[in-house]
């Protein structure tokens, strides 16, 4: 057609039919979706919680917006309704009809007036204050609707999301919370008594502000997902759920150590005991053979034997006491440490029966060492040998004399050794003199 109006040039039918049925399409969506969020389940909740901080700001502004959005529905249901009953007057719409039409159709002829308090309150769509009335054209008028609903379900979805997620998991972890308290109570892990008692107080009371705050203010706890504009894009913030769940789970692990204290402490106080006593017996052989070798051995210098672990006996008294009273929150440190000393102890007493006996050692390895040269002297036929006779016999008296110099009588051995060699490879140098080498060869 070439007649044209402010809107441009004039709808034909086709193009009338065709607009209606867009129109009537994106009616029908607008209206299920507005349905929809009228019963989500969300903002039910928002209408009847008692909302602080983030949230009740934002709930004022999204109730603000769905309804003006219902007024937007009404007043495009309303213009929907009018270009259909023109377009129905007649089969074949008179060129009036077609412009009237195209008006409704394509220009801004759709005022929409709203409460002064929604309008207020809603964001306009240049994002200044709202207004007590306002034109659109349907097609502007569905663009803006989509941008309320968007944004009103964004605010719904994750309020929902954080109330669907947080509380429950809290509640959970809230009951565990309460089954481990009665447990470490049950084996004396109270507050102001042990740290983890301590630890059960402060996590019940951070979960019972956080459940308190994620109730009233869920939005706080909600995270939007970075380059998302879907709405209910985002993730419940679990920080402090997550924090407090691990701080429970240690102090879960404490308690099981002290209930596994409980189970075995008075296996673990009887191999104290014995590890203790193996300690004392050990230095007190420790403090006998030091007598020995001062009454031995001359010019050695040789260690002070040290008392017994008194304060480990202690100790161990004490953990008696605790296993008896079911003190066994303080019993699990002290094992833990009791063992770890005793052991100790045991190992500074052998160290210490090594270190006083050392002298003896070395004794008994230089008497050893002149019998197997003897032997070997003796075996070869050189038995009779004066000279070798003599420094082994000087040697001899050496080493079994108290006290014995050990470094005269090493002295003696070495010599002795020295002899012993010479002899026997003078021997193998010449045979057929009646030696050994000549009966044996010169490989013994």
């Amino acid at each position: 057609m070439g007649d044209t109006g402010p809107t441009g040039p004039v709808m034909d039918r086709d193009e009338v039919d065709r607009a209606l049925a867009r129109l009537g399409a994106e009616h029908e969506a607008v209206e299920t979706s507005l349905l929809a969020l009228q019963d989500h389940a969300g903002r039910r909740l928002l209408e009847g919680a008692e909302l602080t901080g983030v949230t009740v700001e934002r709930w004022s502004a999204a109730e603000a917006s769905i309804t003006l959005l219902w007024s937007y529905f009404d007043a495009y249901t309303g213009a929907l309704r009018t270009a259909r009953e023109i377009r129905s007057r007649r089969r074949w719409s008179s060129r009036e009809d077609l412009a009237e039409l195209t008006e409704l159709l394509r220009g801004e002829a759709v005022t929409v007036a709203g409460g002064a308090a929604a309008l207020a309150q809603a964001p306009a769509p240049d994002g200044g204050p709202g207004r007590l009335s306002e034109r659109y054209s349907l097609a502007a008028l569905v663009e803006r609707m989509n941008q309320l609903y968007a944004t009103s379900l964004d605010m719904v979805v994750a309020a929902d999301a954080v109330w669907s997620a947080l509380p429950a998991r809290i509640d959970l972890l809230a009951a565990e919370l309460q089954r481990t308290r009665k447990l470490a109570h049950s084996v004396g892990v109270r507050p102001g008594e042990h740290p983890s008692g301590d630890d059960l107080e402060r996590i019940t009371r951070t979960l019972t502000r956080l459940r308190e705050r994620v109730v009233s203010d869920p939005l706080a706890f909600w995270v939007p997902a970075e380059g998302s504009s879907a709405p209910g894009g985002g993730r419940p913030d679990t920080t402090v759920y997550d924090r407090e769940a691990r701080a429970l789970e240690e102090v879960r692990r404490e308690i099981d150590a002290v209930l596994a204290v409980r189970q075995d402490a008075e296996q673990r106080i009887v191999r104290l005991r014995d590890v203790l006593s193996r300690a004392d017996r050990t230095l007190a052989e420790a403090r006998t053979a030091r007598g020995e070798v001062l009454a031995k051995i001359a010019a050695t210098e040789v260690p002070v034997v040290g008392g017994p672990p008194i304060v480990l006996q202690e100790q161990l008294a004490a953990a008696a006491e605790y296993r008896r009273h079911a003190q066994w929150h303080r019993l699990s440190p002290l094992l833990e440490s009791l063992e770890e000393k005793a052991e100790d102890e045991l190992l500074r007493a052998r160290e210490s029966l090594t270190a006083v006996t050392a002298p003896l050692a070395v004794r008994a390895e230089l008497r050893g060492r002149l019998d197997a040269y003897k032997a070997k002297v003796a075996r070869l036929g050189f038995a009779e040998d004066p000279e070798l006779a003599e420094k082994y016999e000087k040697a001899r008296r050496m080493l079994w004399s108290a006290p014995c110099d050990l470094r005269v009588a090493e002295q003696a051995v070495l010599r002795y050794q020295h002899a012993a060699a010479e002899t026997l490879g003078s021997a193998r140098r010449v045979p057929g003199q009646g030696g050994p080498a000549d009966r044996t060869g010169p490989g013994v």
